[in-house]
């Protein structure tokens, strides 16, 4: 019998991120459900309820960081009231690709960067000091960082690093209104979610902080804000890819997902899972300098969000 807890989750509505809320009620069925979502996924609340899944929503606009904020605190209230069991996993799947690089959020931040990056860092440090000991923390990332034909067939640019600062506003890639200037934020942005979980691993002392790369998922509604000819290709031609080593069906890709946040594949603290497996991401995701100035700069750009205390009982020194 599985124990009880919570699973703290973004981007579940859909995609893959709704195929692993099914599979983790399926194999774990003592666990709550808690959805952070912009609105609230009625159809998805009502599927799982009707499979007996114990499921509730707080809602948050990851676009802006002061509700991001808010959700955590009411997750946190929920707990201490007694109302939820102690949260064992934290999964910050949700994500953005804009077809520019010049969309801003609330806070005066670049959307992709804010929403694929900045959010998950209030998030999680928000959350920090409630989670229970072995907490399991799950960012999905994308293989796009690694910038070459193999593993994005040359649909997304590369990422182009530049200083922190830079990239969390807009005007960081040549040509924001064009669609590849968008394409680049978002590799990008992966490739500081996975420097971000490396330090996270370094300073965090609950259990394991992973970072999972799905693959190529064509099939999903990531590209919902393409042109009419992209969605078309996206969702009706790629497919036909996943019957290739190339891409991921949807269906497999959130079962991958669910087993990466239920603890199913095993790995180490900061260990990349490249779909049902741990590999090894790019090169130039390895980098300790550059981990350790995005910490210091998102912690910096997200300051008035974060814990008026740092809970530094549960960072490593």
């Amino acid at each position: 019998m599985s124990r009880e807890q919570t699973i703290v989750m973004t981007g579940a509505s859909r995609g893959i991120g709704r195929i692993a809320a099914a599979r983790i009620l399926q194999e774990q069925p003592q666990t709550h459900l808690l959805l952070l979502s912009r609105s609230v996924p009625t159809d998805l609340v009502n599927e799982l309820r009707a499979a007996d899944g114990n499921v509730s929503v707080v809602p948050a606009d990851l676009s802006s960081l002061r509700e991001v904020a808010d959700a955590a605190d009411a997750v946190i209230a929920r707990i201490r009231a007694g109302e939820l069991p102690p949260i064992r996993a934290v999964a910050c799947n949700a994500g953005v690709q804009h077809t520019n690089a010049r969309t801003t959020t609330i806070d005066g931040y670049e959307s992709t960067f804010a929403v694929n990056v900045l959010a998950n860092h209030v998030l999680l440090r928000r959350l920090q000091s409630s989670l229970h000991p072995a907490a399991r923390i799950v960012a999905t990332v994308s293989d796009t960082h690694f910038g070459d034909f193999r593993h994005n067939l040359g649909m997304v640019p590369g990422p182009r690093w530049q200083p922190v600062d830079t990239l969390a506003r807009v005007g960081a890639f040549r040509d924001p209104e064009r669609a590849a200037a968008g394409r680049t934020a978002y590799s990008t942005s992966k490739l500081a979610a996975i420097y971000l979980v490396h330090e996270y691993a370094r300073r965090f002392t609950a259990g394991p902080v992973v970072s999972y790369n799905p693959g190529f998922v064509p099939g999903t509604d990531l590209a919902r804000d393409a042109d009419p000819v992209s969605r078309f290709a996206m969702r009706w031609i790629m497919p036909l890819l996943t019957l290739t080593p190339l891409a991921t069906s949807p269906s497999r890709a959130g079962q991958f997902l669910a087993d990466a946040i239920l603890g199913t594949v095993a790995a180490s603290s900061g260990a990349y899972i490249d779909r049902d497996r741990v590999a090894e991401s790019s090169p130039e995701s390895y980098d300790p300098l550059r981990e350790r100035e995005i910490w210091e700069a998102v912690e910096s750009l997200t300051d008035a969000f974060l814990p008026t205390a740092n809970p530094t009982e549960r960072l490593k020194k």
